[in-house]
């Protein structure tokens, strides 16, 4: 678990540094400068990209994670690493004729509610063909487990290219119209970089021969194609579906709670970077005693620092949002509540998702993300109606709730294994007392006053908790070190 720890935490430093300053984009620069109706606009784009994503990739990134591991020489190595990248041309190219083909049909459907839309309908599909090639090769560097450099080209890199492009519409050097089509360009940008970077990292002797199990491959790579578009959809449908239903506007307040919310993942995204090969290096090797001690610690810890991130968001929301100059962002704080259980209970689950996604049991991905994409579908055409945003946010936290359990019990059946322990009870039991405890403490101060002082009590409470029940025996030997 070493390497683990050394690239989680950087990755950690990295996707924090890239919070703080997708916080300043998204809570101030956005609502300031985009005003709502270019800010919903912008989330839009982007969580549509997002859907055509895991298509336009044809499933490449997770496939090179699955096999590289698996081949025992560098000629059969650079063969299938030679044959991978072109998998996603066999997407892209027909989705291209079509968008040329059909572009006007497509720009009425999707603007129907709200008509800025229509003019920007190639960002969707430019954006999304940028995104995934990005995560072919960033997979290229992780299986060489360098995800390090990466990371930080996934997480800061387009946050630091928005920061830079509203600061540039805060002088008027930058139209709002134009902003989307820089920001365009900048992805771009930056999958040159990942290339040059992949490349450096490892440079295959490039040749037409494909390997020997190539139809296993396409085969996989289908599947996870068909399993991913799923996932996507669950992640972003309701972005895409609240402008439907709603004000656009009310997609800017939304993506705000959501933004605070995923906070709550930030050492998951982290540590998923590298132990995901290291998941599916075990599972070539049959090493099932690696692969237990991979999925029990991934769990316990990311349980531990996610509560700790949980706590922290949730119990100084009300005091965060009084912060912001627009005060109707603070009508989605119940969201953020919400997605961010969600997400925690996402995060117990550990290295899970890697166990299914690259284990000979793969195909199971495939109806557990359709049944994941039908009902939040069918919950969010339901709850959005009834509740607006806060529908949402309730159709996420009751599908990632109910699969999660469901694949917990599916790995349990197949390789008799499971995440959780009484540790964990402990954990979620800490948790949620000391959330109901300070949920009823009003400090009544000037609000980032009050930020700091109730952070300090949890981080003090939660920190003691944790040492004092012996929660975590590596946690416990690192504050037994260092103080």
């Amino acid at each position: 678990m070493g390497i683990v720890f050394k690239q989680t935490s950087w990755n950690i430093v990295t996707i924090t540094v890239a919070i703080l300053i997708g916080g300043i984009n998204t809570l101030y620069f956005y609502p300031e400068f985009l005003r709502e109706q270019y800010y919903g606009l912008v989330v839009f784009l982007l969580a549509t990209s997002n859907l055509l994503q895991p298509l336009m990739s044809f499933g490449a990134q997770h496939t090179i994670i699955k096999f590289f591991s698996s081949f025992k020489n560098i000629k059969e190595k650079d063969e299938f690493l030679s044959s991978i990248i072109f998998l996603p041309l066999f997407f892209i190219l027909p989705v291209c004729f079509l968008v040329v083909q059909f572009h006007d049909l497509i720009a009425e459907f999707l603007s129907v509610k709200n008509p800025i839309i229509k003019s920007y309908v190639w960002v969707i599909f430019l954006v999304s063909f940028a995104t995934s090639y990005f995560e072919v090769f960033y997979a290229w560097s992780r299986v060489q487990f360098k995800s390090i450099f990466g990371n930080i080209l996934k997480e800061i890199y387009p946050r630091i290219a928005v920061f830079i492009l509203l600061f540039l519409v805060s002088i008027d050097i930058l139209t709002k119209e134009n902003f989307v089509w820089w920001l365009t360009g900048l992805y771009y940008i930056r999958l040159i970089i990942m290339i040059i970077y992949s490349l450096f990292l490892y440079t295959p002797k490039f040749s037409v021969k494909i390997p020997n199990n190539f139809k296993e491959i396409l085969s996989y790579s289908i599947y996870i194609l068909l399993a991913g578009s799923a996932a996507s959809f669950l992640i972003d449908i309701d972005k895409y579906m609240i402008p439907q239903k709603q004000a656009i506007s009310q997609t800017a307040y939304y993506a705000v709670a959501v933004f605070i919310a995923t906070v709550v993942e930030i050492p998951g995204r982290a540590m998923f970077q590298i132990i995901n090969p290291l998941v599916a290096k075990a599972l070539n090797e049959e090493n099932f005693i690696e692969l237990k001690n991979l999925y029990s610690q991934s769990s316990e810890n990311l349980l531990i620092v996610c509560g700790l991130f949980f706590l922290l968001i949730n119990l100084n929301i009300d005091s965060f949002y009084m912060l912001l100059n627009n005060q109707e962002y603070s009508n989605a704080s119940l969201v953020v509540l919400i997605i961010s259980s969600a997400k925690l209970i996402q995060m117990s689950f550990g290295c899970g998702p890697a166990i299914l996604a690259t284990s000979k049991f793969y195909k199971i991905t495939l109806p557990f993300s359709i049944a994941m994409a039908v009902s939040v579908y069918f919950l969010n055409d339901y709850l959005i109606d009834l509740y607006g945003i806060n529908g949402a946010a309730i159709s996420t936290f009751i599908v990632l709730l109910i699969f999660t359990v469901l694949k917990i019990i599916y790995i349990r059946y197949k390789v008799k294994l499971q995440p959780f322990n009484f540790n964990s009870i402990k954990i979620f039991t800490s948790i949620v007392l000391i959330y109901f405890f300070n949920s009823y403490i009003n400090l009544e101060l000037s609000p980032l006053i009050e930020i700091i002082i109730r952070s300090i009590i949890i981080l003090i409470t939660y920190v003691f908790i944790i040492y004092f029940f012996g929660v975590s025996k590596k946690m416990k030997d690192l504050l037994n070190t260092n103080f």
